[in-house]
């Protein structure tokens, strides 16, 4: 899509090229389903309306709304465009199942650098708590891993003696 940006709308300046190919870009992702004539129609129709009643975003367009390289440069950007984007949705599973793959691996990582750590403070007064209240008898903690999963365990195990006695 960049390669055909240098070789579309030669007459342009800097500025009105990149607001008329963004402007563009976006027609095409906000209406995937229309295919390349109906969005050029529908462009140049939407253009001429707006010319006429002189509120157009890109009055430069005024002489160059019918001429046929202008035609033939739209039509290149939006089959690019068109292109892009089917591109880039039949990579979204795999962008999807690495993004996946990632938050698991910092997880993982997470974990290991918790099981080298010491428990904190906190950790070690809200284990001692829940140990009190629970009457458990309590272990030595050598890490941060074991201290947050010895307190989940004491919490899902009386959440649970909790759930079931309410059932009864």
């Amino acid at each position: 899509m960049y390669e055909i940006k240098k070789q579309i709308y030669l007459t342009l300046t800097k500025n009105q090229k990149s607001a008329l190919c963004n402007f563009l870009r976006a027609l095409v992702k906000k209406s995937p389903e229309m295919s390349t004539d109906e969005i050029i129609d529908k462009f140049i129709e939407d253009e001429k309306y707006y010319l006429e009643i002189n509120a157009s975003r890109f009055e430069f367009l005024a002489d160059l709304i019918c001429d046929n390289k202008f035609l033939a440069d739209t039509e290149s950007y939006i089959k690019e465009c068109k292109k892009y984007y089917d591109y880039k949705k039949k990579q979204e599973p795999i962008i999807k199942a690495q993004k996946e793959f990632e938050k698991k691996k910092r997880k993982f990582l997470q974990e290991v650098k918790m099981s080298k750590e010491l428990p904190t403070k906190k950790q070690l007064y809200y284990y001692d708590k829940l140990c009190k209240k629970y009457g458990l008898e309590k272990k030595e903690l050598t890490s941060k891993l074991e201290a947050r999963d010895e307190i989940d365990k004491i919490i899902q195990e009386h959440e649970q003696k909790a759930f079931e006695n309410t059932q009864d």
